[in-house]
This record gives structure tokens, sequence and C-alpha cells, in this order.
């Protein structure tokens, strides 16, 4: 027996309760090497070590052999050193008390803290009866609503399951504490040994923390039904589980025996002599999780199963999912049709690959590898608080009040220290860079909690150096803060890719659109929608909605930022003008912004947002003072770009700049439209709207724009169109309609192909499809009379065609015969008069002015002259 051996089976309680030492609940007694009053003698239990606190007190600290040799008189105070033969007096005596306590056999080898006789005789330690402990921790399960509340989180139900939950204070199980508990069986269905799955967060926020028991023997949920046929391996516990609770459920399961192996690395020997023995088996089914590990796992298994009689199958678990993952968001019928989609392995049987020909070294290494890799590592900071993080140990809990700060050269912060069991806090704020402060904590922290200081500052050590880490892992992702995207599901992804592959895409698209409650308003719903879709691409779009009061263009803007996934979207309804340059540096980039009141934008603000869509960032030099000198100086900030935009507006006239940077986009201000709308508000009012389909139609759509990638793009027929020469501010026009075709070709980036430089290539479709969306849009470049303004001119000339070409009228008559109110008859009316569409010819300041309309100018025939000169160069392509 070797010294660690008689350190791990001696309890240091053991040693204190033989020489007549009690100790308290808290682990504290009066030390037995000086007189004193108070208890400062500390007993730790998890590393088997004591303490003494006492400055009257020489012998500091030891383990159970260093007490021995002290009290016995073999050591001498002040040092547990101590000369050889004192040392091996200690451990002879150890030996006596292990041997007269439990009646150790000379030979004897400790085994994970058992004794194990290599004679093959009973062991001398108290045999542990695993299957009476699982009787009694799943009587602790019905009693404990933290065991059932996890449970039920993971969907195992307790009425098809035997749970328990370890609520037992014996130190044999102290590991287990906490735990949900699973009993794995031996042939006779005898409980034999014990998995654990922790059901309290961990340092990570993960309740990940698994345990089995020394010498794990037996299998989970038991050894199979010898006729079985088929046979599940999963490849946790909790997996098995899972399909044990839902085998009733889901159709087609109860078919399968399920078996579990231990991890990627976990097909035991004794796994794989039961599977031997099933002389029935047809089939292995491995459905392991849904990432690299588990494949390779598959990959391994195979090689190892694979025999001319068992065919060995796969299912393939949808990326990042396990069996358990797969319940929290599918109905357990999910479960039957991936094993129904299972995929037969096939693979030459060669000698190395048969199913049971791994020498017992390998074995033991394989599990030497298992269990290395089944316990996390501790100590590990929680950090999913910012302003609260959390860092435990074996000595003491830690937590950071208030976060840190970036500066580099200091770690100032707000820490409490509370013991782990009485829950004393100590409350300091100090800079754990500076040595001394990090020492006075210790001692002050030592004396107030009753811990060892010297300890107490190698955990403050530590801790400076995972906050170190976790500060310089934080500092590009906060400059950048890049928002975390959200994985479509694979149901859903496939669903949507064949939807992207489909012909037509963009009717397909607006057809949606309309299902969704997009009543009308043809054309420009589904060119919004590319507008929109274009903030992840590095050439983003923007588009400014013109429309009256009421006219629905705020509607028609919310309705479109709906398609688009919500954590790549902004909307604004004011904006003060320095706010765009108080974000983050990257927080705006690949953001697609919604400004739904344009016209209430201040100056300053209306700036930023110009640069920020036509240079794709925005600079501001600020002042800012240097902490360690004390001086003020400046520096710039800058906020990156790019960001795509919808913004509405009911002025006809903005800012020019503003206009020929964006797409124009006039509502529809028809009585037709106005009918159409009042007769959906009623359908909706009535329940006659499904509004389940519309929620559906919107999510499918998002799940679509996420999984468009930002290809480059070329377009062959780029100077093969040419825009009406006529049109307002031509370059920046031919600019955006050359980008408006490249992102039809994103949104078609499924059906197109690729250069050898991975570039998609435009169709000659997507170029006639970016002119049928947009063609209003380059009508109204050409037109020099706004979206609203024209809507109002043309109703004005079809009322006064109706009464002849030279009829004359009034304002009040207009605005009786065309409904408008009068603040909008008024903008009109004075726009018509600046731009002499419309002349005064009469009337009395009291009695009313009359007008008459001066230039009848023939916009159908515009419309018909550019269509036809668009439509001349595209049947060249």
């Amino acid at each position: 027996m070797t010294i660690a051996d008689i350190k791990n089976s001696l309890t240091i309680e053991t040693v204190l309760k033989h020489y007549g030492i009690e100790v308290d609940k808290n682990g504290m007694a009066c030390c037995p090497f000086h007189k004193e009053k108070k208890a400062s003698f500390k007993v730790y239990r998890d590393t088997n070590t004591w303490c003494c606190f006492s400055g009257n007190c020489s012998v500091e600290t030891g383990d159970v052999i260093d007490f021995i040799g002290l009290k016995e008189g073999f050591l001498s105070g002040g040092s547990v050193v101590g000369c050889k033969e004192g040392k091996h007096q200690a451990i002879l005596k150890a030996k006596e008390l292990l041997g007269s306590g439990n009646g150790l056999q000379e030979g004897s080898q400790v085994v994970a803290g058992s004794l194990v006789n290599p004679n093959g005789a009973s062991p001398c330690l108290s045999q542990i009866n695993y299957a009476a402990d699982f009787e009694k921790m799943e009587s602790s399960f019905l009693s404990s609503s933290l065991g059932k509340a996890y449970a039920e989180k993971r969907n195992l139900d307790r009425s098809k399951l035997a749970i328990g939950y370890n609520a037992l204070k014996s130190s044999k199980f102290n590991y287990l504490r906490g735990c949900i508990v699973f009993g794995l069986r031996d042939k006779s269905g005898k409980v034999v040994s014990l998995y654990g799955r922790s059901v309290s967060a961990n340092n990570k926020g993960e309740s990940s923390k698994h345990y089995y028991t020394p010498n794990r023997k037996g299998l989970y949920p038991g050894y199979p039904d010898p006729k079985a046929k088929k046979l599940i391996l999963t490849e946790s516990i909790i997996d098995a589980a899972t399909l044990l609770s839902v085998k009733q459920v889901a159709q087609n399961i109860t078919q399968y025996e399920v078996l579990a192996i231990y991890g990627t690395n976990g097909l035991t020997s004794e796994i794989k002599a039961a599977i031997k023995e099933l002389e029935n088996l047809e089939e292995v089914i491995l459905f392991f999780d849904g990432d690299s590990a588990g494949r390779a796992a598959v990959d391994k298994c195979v090689k190892e199963l694979k025999s001319e009689n068992l065919v060995v199958s796969s299912v393939s678990t949808p990326e990042g999912e396990d069996i358990n993952s797969l319940l929290e968001g599918h109905k357990p019928s999910v479960i039957a049709g991936l094993l129904k989609d299972r995929t037969p392995i096939v693979q030459e049987t060669t000698q190395e690959n048969t199913p049971f020909s791994l020498t017992e070294n390998e074995v033991q290494l394989k599990e030497k590898s298992r269990e290395s890799s089944e316990h996390p590592t501790d100590n590990i900071l929680n950090t999913n608080n910012a302003n609260n993080i959390k860092c435990f140990t074996e000595l003491a809990n830690y937590y950071i009040k208030g976060g840190i700060r970036k500066d580099l050269d200091s770690l100032k912060v707000t820490l409490v220290i509370e013991h782990p069991e009485h829950k004393t806090k100590s409350r300091n704020k100090l800079d754990l860079y500076e040595d001394k402060q990090t020492e006075k904590i210790s001692r002050e922290a030592a004396t107030k909690l009753q811990l060892r200081s010297d300890l107490i500052e190698r955990d403050l050590n530590l801790l400076t150096d995972l906050l170190d880490e976790y500060r310089e892992s934080i500092a590009p992702s906060e400059e950048k803060q890049e928002t975390k995207s959200i994985e479509v599901q694979p149901l859903a992804r496939a669903k949507c890719i064949d939807f992207l592959k489909s012909p037509k895409l963009l009717n397909r698209i607006n057809e949606l659109i309309e299902k969704a409650g997009v009543v009308g308003e043809k054309y420009n719903r589904v060119f919004l929608f590319g507008i929109a879709s274009s903030y992840k691409m590095s050439n983003t779009l923007h588009a400014l909605i013109q429309g009256s009061s009421g006219s629905g263009k705020t509607h028609l803007l919310a309705t479109i930022m709906d398609f688009m996934p919500p954590e790549d979207t902004i909307s604004l309804t004011r904006v003060t003008e320095s706010s765009f340059y108080n974000y983050g540096e990257y927080e705006l980039q690949n953001k697609l912004i919604a400004m739904e009141d344009f016209d209430g934008l201040e100056e300053k603000a209306e700036l930023a947002f110009r640069e920020m869509q036509s240079k794709g960032m925005i600079s501001t030099s600020t002042s800012v003072k240097n902490e360690v000198t004390g001086k003020i100086a400046g520096v710039v900030k800058y906020v990156y770009g790019p960001i795509a935009s919808l913004s509405a507006t009911t002025k006809g006239e903005i800012y020019e700049d503003n206009m020929s940077r964006c797409f124009l986009v006039a509502v529809d201000e028809s009585h037709e439209q106005t009918q159409r709308i009042i007769q959906h508000q009623n359908k909706r009012a009535a329940g006659h709207v499904n509004e389940k389909q519309e929620a559906e139609i919107k999510e499918f759509l998002r799940n679509c724009i996420r999984l468009l990638k930002p290809y480059k793009t070329i377009n062959p027929f780029a100077d093969k169109i040419q825009l009406p020469p006529q049109a307002h501010k031509i370059r920046r026009l031919n600019d955006l309609f050359q980008s408006y075709v490249k992102q039809i070709t994103l949104l078609n980036q499924f059906q197109r192909d690729k250069d050898k430089y991975g570039r998609l290539i435009t169709a000659k479709e997507d170029v006639e499809t970016a002119i049928e969306i947009m063609f209003d849009s380059i009508i109204l470049k050409v037109d020099e009379l706004d979206g609203s303004l024209r809507n109002f001119y043309e109703k004005l000339k079809s009322y006064v065609l109706s009464k002849g070409k030279g009829y004359e009228f009034t304002r009040l008559e207009i605005r009786q015969a065309l409904k408008v109110s009068k603040t909008q008859q008024h903008s009109y009316m004075n726009q018509l008069l600046e731009l002499e569409y419309i002349q005064q010819v009469g009337g009395h300041v009291n009695r009313g002015f009359k007008y008459k309309i001066q230039y009848w100018d023939n916009n159908e025939k515009l419309r018909n002259d550019i269509r036809e000169y668009l439509n001349t160069q595209l049947g060249d392509l």
C-alpha cells in the first residue's frame, strides 16, 4: 500500500474520532495542539486535510499522516515534515488504524477509494450495496423538487424510468450530491454501479457535470432482451432515458431495444459482449449527437461492431442536436422520423475491424481516455452576467460585482468572497494587480471566513489570470458587438432551400407577402423586400417611401421589416442629433434600419444617417481624460456600417442628397387600393384572416434570409442596359440599378452558377425581374413630380377633363371632389403653382381664387416610352 493509498482510504474524520476530537457541522473543532476556548481548527473533508488558524499554534496545516505524527509525538510542532523516522512511524500508525478498524490484509490495494484483495477475497472495507443505496435515492427523488424539475426540463418521464436523487450525506457518494442518479444493472437486473447528472448549473451556466461510481460496471438501462432484433445505441445515458420516455408515445419506436454507451469513447468490452450474446440481433442503430465528436464516434463504433450477419446503420442527427435536445423544440414523432430515415453503413469486413478484437490493454486505454474527457475542469469563470461574474473553487465562492474595466493597466474590482458552506461573506474593493492589496484582503477574509489565507491568495491569483483571459477575449467582441446568429433548424432549412431553388422565386415571394397580410402594392412590396434583404451584403440598398399622411406608408414599412430576421433589424421612431455616433464601433454593421418618421429627423442626425448610407461609416472627434496622466486628449471614434435602410416620409421634396442615395417608392393612394385595405381590415375584424398562417409565413421568410450568403456577383449584361437619359441624377440611379440587379442575383443564389473565383453570375432573368419590379422607381427618378404629388395631379387632370379642358376651379371645389385634407391640398397646389403646372386665373381673396391647368403632360405616354426603351434593350440581350 502506498502513502497515497493510505491518504485516500483513511479519512481525517476517522483519525479525529480515534483521538476523541469532535468536529461540528461546519468542520470546526478546538485545536488539540494548543489550549483555546474558541474553535480555530478547521477540517477540510474534500481534501482530507486540516488547518489551525490560531496565531498561538505552530503546527499550521497538514494531512492525516501529519496529524497522527504530531499527536503521537513522532513529529515536532512547528514542522509537520519532521525526520524520516518520525514520518515512517506515523505511516505505520496510520496502517494500524486502517487495520484495526477494517481488518486490512497484507497485499490489499486501494482502487478509486475502495479496497480490493488481489487474491479475490472479499474487500476489507464494507461492501457498497448499490441496489439498496439506489432505492434510497429513488425515494429521495420523489421528495426532491430540484430533481423532479430537472427531469421534467429534460423531458424525462419519471413514471417510465427508475430515477434517483442523491440527498445522502454519506462520504462514499459525496461526488453525486445534487445529482439525479441512474442505476447501471448486471445480467440479473441488479444495480451494480451508478451514474449521476448534476441538476444545478455549473460555472458555465450549463448542467453538464456527470459522474460514474468507481470501478464502473453494468449497463443502462440494463442488458437487452435476448430476443432483440434491433438495438439502438445512444451516446449518453440521458439520451437513452429520453428514448425510454417516449417509446410508448412515438410510433414505431417500441420495436427497438435501447442501450447507452458511456460517451464517444464509451463502447466498453462489457457492452460489446452483451451485444455479441444477442443471437437474434439483425441491426445496431447508432443514434449519436449531431456534432463532429458524434460523427467520429459513429466511424469508430462501426469498425468495432461490424460483422457479416449484422447491419450497422446511423441516424443523421441534426447539427448541434442530440436525442434529448430534439424534444425541446419538436414532438416525439421527430425521433421516429429520424429513425425511419437512418442510413445503413456499408464497409468491408476485415479481421482488423471485427467486433470484439480489442485487447484488454486497448480497452483500458479507451476507458482512461473516456474518464479523462468526462470530468470538465473546475474553476471556470461564469460570465453569463457581465455585471456579476462568478468563480467557484473548492475553497470559496468568488463574485465580481459591477463587471470589470477595459483599462489594461489595472484590474479594479468589487469582490465578494463567500464561504461555500455557511455563506459568510467578505466584501472588498481592490486592484487585483496590486500584490499588497491581494495579500491584505486574503488575510482579512481568512480571519472572517475561517479559511486559510494562503489558499485564498492562491485563488485570487487564479481569478486574476482568468479575468485577464476573459477581458482579452471580450475586447474585440465588445468593440464589434456581433449579434449571435440564429441557426435554422434542419427541417426548416430543407424547406427554405427547396423554396429558394424554385423558379420565378421573386413571384413566389410576392405571393407569400400577400398571404402574410400586405394588401395591394404588388410591385412595391416585393421591391422593398429585395432592398431590405440587402443588409447582409457588401452593397446595401436604401428606400425612401413617399406618401401623404394616413396613406399606409409606415404600415408598409413595418410589415416589410417583419419579414427580416429581428436580430438584424433596428426600428427607430425618434433619433437625437448625436445618437448615431454613440453606437459601438461595429454595432450597426450589416443591420437593417427602419426610420419610421424621416421628417422628424434632426439635421445632425440626418447628416450622420446620410453618411452612413453613402460611405458606410461615420466618425467624430471627442475628448477623453487619460486615467494615468489626468490630461484631456482628443480621440476619433468610428461607427462602421454598411447598413440598409427603409424610411418613410410625407414630404415630396427632401434634401436632394438623401433622395439621390435612395430608391423612391410611392405608395398606392388610389381609391381601389383604399377599398382593398378596408376590405382586408373588415375581414380581420370578423376573424376571417388566418393570423397563424401569416406568422408562419413571416418566420419562413426570415429563415430564408438567414440562409443567404453575401457572395460577390458579376453581371455580364451590365453594359447592355442603358437607363433613360432624362432620369434625374442618372449616374447615381445607374449605380442603384446595378446594385439592385446584384441583389436579385443574390436572392436567387441557390439557382445561379458561379465562376472559377466563386462569384455568382447574373442571369438574364435577374435583369428582367429587376426592371419589372423597380420600373415605378425609375419613373419617379424621371418625373419631376414626386409620387404623392403625381397621384394628386393625375386625379386633378381627370376631374378637370370631366368638366372640360379649360375648366377653372377653386381650392374648396377640388378639396371636396378629391377628398383630400386642407393641409395636403395646400401643399400640393403650392408645389404645382411653383412648377407652373397650374396657374391662378382670377377670384378674390375673400371669395377664393380660381385656377386652371396650364401644363398638360402625358405621364402615361412617358411610362410607355420608357418601358419600350428598356424592353427593346432586353430583347437584344
